[in-house]
């Protein structure tokens, strides 16, 4: 029987890697309508140790990737503890993504690193993880997820347009929700950016003091990102060589990324005549990025505030794992494509 209220702690770890994103909500139900209070967030940032343990497993052996698994499923739940003592909360379930390294859902398979057993075990709480699969074996592509939170949580909003790695979109009509990955975004800007020791562009300036350059633009509108999903292995073999290939300055390729990027959202909202759209995510505060966005985009962009930019996914994941325990359908397969809607999550049992 579905619960009035129920506190869970969402936990998101995107494809620009720049860290743990930790959000605890209190999900209300009443006539059939969920409402979310966000009561507590934070994101800890990954040290090196952890950015180089997560981006070498790509490539690591079997026996390699199912240790780290288990480790970083025990540093999950160790954040989480550590989480909720510090804000003197407690949580009935915990919701995490995990961080994915394999998503190949044309091969029949996605990976999602963060064993949710060892996260139960370091916290004794109630764990769902592993959203992707189910969806995958019903044929879909195991995203987009977050629709489904769009659509019943910031429904208030015409569309909802997600900077992070990669930029996706999502919006609901008379008849069903729509959602799709549109291009790569923070992925390439970050790629490029640490080769100079820097984690991201901060606002954009380093790509504001440059020039866009045609002709890398074009190789980059050149490739094909209409397909269902997308992830670092489309990014590292479709978007890489071409980016290092290009014999310019630094900050004329972040320009011409950032142009690439605008350029792509902005055709997207403009042909699905979109009037007004939602940001959050780490590109909400690419100042130049939202400049460039405005410049090609015909409707009116909205920022919400920090915490809802910061922390929108991972209260989605929060509330994916609210359904998933309600036992209610948390994967529409109207956006991913598979066979039928499911509900979807492995859930391993805390304490009792």
């Amino acid at each position: 029987m579905e619960a009035k209220s129920q506190k869970i702690v969402g936990i998101m770890s995107g494809t620009s890697m720049d860290g743990l994103d930790l959000a605890l909500c209190e999900f209300i139900s009443k006539n059939g309508q969920v409402a979310f209070k966000l009561l507590a967030s934070q994101t800890i940032a990954y040290d090196d140790h952890w950015k180089q343990q997560l981006q070498n497993v790509f490539s690591a052996s079997a026996q390699t990737y199912f240790k780290l698994h288990s480790s970083y499923g025990a540093f999950i739940g160790q954040q989480v503890n550590t989480f909720l003592a510090k804000h003197q909360q407690s949580s009935d379930a915990i919701a995490s993504h995990g961080h994915t390294i394999f998503h190949q859902p044309q091969q029949g398979f996605t990976t999602q690193i963060g064993c949710g057993a060892n996260i139960a075990a370091e916290t004794g709480i109630t764990t769902i993880c592993d959203f992707r699969s189910l969806d995958v074996a019903l044929n879909g592509q195991g995203a987009p997820l977050v629709p489904i939170g769009d659509r019943d949580l910031f429904h208030q909003a015409e569309s909802c347009l997600n900077i992070g790695g990669i930029a996706n979109i999502s919006f609901t009509t008379a008849t069903k929700t729509s959602a799709f990955d549109i291009c790569i975004a923070n992925m390439a800007l970050n790629y490029l950016t640490e080769t100079v020791g820097k984690a991201f562009d901060d606002g954009g300036k380093m790509a504001a003091s440059g020039n866009y350059n045609n002709a890398l633009l074009q190789s980059l509108l050149k490739v094909n990102t209409q397909q269902q999903s997308l992830g670092r292995e489309f990014f590292e073999n479709q978007f890489v060589p071409i980016l290092n290939n290009a014999a310019i300055s630094l900050n004329d390729k972040l320009a011409t990324c950032v142009e690439y990027t605008a350029l792509q959202i902005a055709e997207t909202l403009n042909k699905q005549q979109l009037k007004s759209v939602l940001i959050t995510g780490g590109g909400a505060y690419n100042a130049f990025l939202i400049e460039r966005l405005k410049y090609y985009y015909k409707g009116t962009i909205e920022i919400p505030a920090d915490e809802i930019i910061q922390f929108k996914e991972a209260i989605i994941f929060a509330y994916l794992g609210y359904l998933r325990l309600n036992e209610k359908t948390n994967t529409l397969s109207s956006v991913t494509k598979a066979s039928r809607d499911s509900v979807g999550g492995a859930v391993y049992l805390g304490r009792k």
